[in-house]
């Protein structure tokens, strides 16, 4: 009887097995269907381990591939413009830039213009240009004709002009995918190999190979229509033939830059999951949203097949910002900001811009939550900006008291001998500053 209790009171190895699996899955169902403290399948942020080696979140801006017209990059422009106003205020320097609170940036399209533009080292080592001269530079190219018009500047990098050319060749100079001052993802279409490919700064720090001029970064990731854009990197050996990224099902690149930081463990070592990001995903401004219930008139002529293409990316766009907001479940609004608008509410010309951002800025976007669909924002983008600029601030401060970095930037090992730039060890050679013009130049040499 004695020997039939003590059997009793030790548990078996069956027993330990289905305790310790019903625990298990007693934790993921508490934690998928009713969220911890703050949100879906997360790893704990609360427990000691996380709390000693916690870091902060990595931060992580992503912009939607615009269209050829200059209107449909004003909503990321004036966003971002205004998201780094609130920064310089909640830092408290004036000088601060959208690229100093945000450890990498994705763009496709126009969206890796300005993703470039914001990430492009200067002579001094830090960011060559901030958000309002990227929204400058935007602004600027509306010609006379407007913004709608095929003639006008910004259209032009889109068709592969010479002017398109000139125009990057003025914004970017010499500068490759290593002269950045944090990682950089911009994506296109190889038809080459009928395949998508990214441009990688972490690629191009590991090889000449895989190091390209940003003006031809740009480039690729804006071609649309007409021939292919030929591009090769800094020694020549890989060629693209690129397409607009729209077609590769990447005109919303915050999947691909979520799962580059989730992967790349070398630079970022301590993400391992969706509570270990901060994401920025900011659209264009074509699709379209419940803000007004204007409806668009049906065609009469047959659209022509730049405009399936971009009516293709941005049904891909969104089903990619639903599948990202899921994965983020409950913790959307604070680690996953989408900020999304329609088209511009007027006619834009030069003396409408101002009024125009605002409008969009102003405006209220059908964001997805996890069980229930889409639903109107109850904040306006204003308002989602804003609140997220006290975010990146919070994690700047955090990182600084961890033991261990969350981020850890490859740098370039030695010097490059190209032709292009050697601007590797932080700061940039006189032949790629001598290349980037003032953004006072813009307007006089359209």
């Amino acid at each position: 009887m004695e020997a039939y209790a003590a059997m009793a009171s030790r548990p078996t190895k069956a027993m330990t097995v289905d305790k310790l699996s019903y625990e298990i899955f007693s934790l993921l169902e508490s934690k998928f269907l009713f969220g911890p403290a703050n949100g879906c399948l997360f790893s704990g942020p609360g427990t000691p381990a996380r709390a000693f080696l916690d870091g902060g979140r990595v931060r992580v801006l992503a912009i939607d591939g615009c269209g050829a017209g200059a209107e449909d990059a004003l909503l990321a422009a004036a966003a971002l413009a205004r998201l780094e106003a609130g920064l310089r205020e909640q830092a408290g320097d004036p000088d601060a830039r959208v690229a100093d609170f945000f450890d990498l940036a994705a763009g496709a399209g126009a969206g890796g213009v300005l993703a470039a533009m914001l990430f492009l080292r200067g002579p001094d080592g830090r960011p060559r240009y901030s958000a309002q001269e990227a929204l400058a530079f935007v602004a600027g190219s509306v010609g006379g004709k407007g913004w709608g018009s095929r003639r006008g500047r910004w259209a032009k990098l889109f068709r592969g002009s010479r002017s398109g050319e000139r125009t990057l060749r003025r914004v970017f100079g010499d500068a490759t995918l290593r002269d950045t001052v944090a990682p950089l993802l911009v994506p296109c279409y190889d038809l080459a190999t009928a395949a998508p490919f990214v441009f990688s700064r972490a690629d191009a720090v590991e090889s000449d190979t895989f190091d390209f001029r940003l003006r031809d970064v740009c480039a690729a990731t804006c071609a649309a229509g007409g021939e292919p854009v030929a591009v090769r990197s800094v020694d020549g050996r890989t060629a693209i033939a690129a397409a607009f990224a729209g077609v590769a099902a990447m005109s919303n690149p915050a999947a691909s830059a979520i799962t580059h930081v989730l992967h790349n463990k070398q630079e970022f070592p301590l993400a391992t999951g969706a509570e270990d990001l901060l994401v920025l995903s900011i659209g264009s401004g074509t699709s379209a949203t419940a803000s007004d219930g204007a409806r668009t008139p049906m065609p009469t002529r047959s659209p022509s097949p730049r405009e399936v293409a971009c009516v293709t990316a941005e049904g891909v766009a969104d089903m990619v910002d639903e599948s990202v907001a899921m994965a983020f479940g409950h913790a959307c609004g604070s680690n996953y900001v989408r900020i999304q608008a329609g088209k511009a509410p007027t006619p834009l010309h030069v003396d409408t811009v101002a009024a125009a951002a605002g409008a969009m800025l102003a405006q209220r976007n059908v964001e997805s939550v996890l069980f229930r669909g889409r639903r109107l924002s109850e904040r306006t983008n204003a308002e989602k900006v804003d609140a997220l600029a006290t975010e990146p601030v919070k994690e700047q401060e955090r990182r600084r008291c961890s033991p261990l970095p969350n981020v850890a930037i490859k740098e370039v090992a030695a010097a490059r001998l190209s032709s292009a730039t050697t601007a590797s060890s932080g700061t940039a050679t006189a032949r790629t500053a001598s290349t980037m013009p003032s953004p006072a130049s813009w307007d006089s040499r359209r």
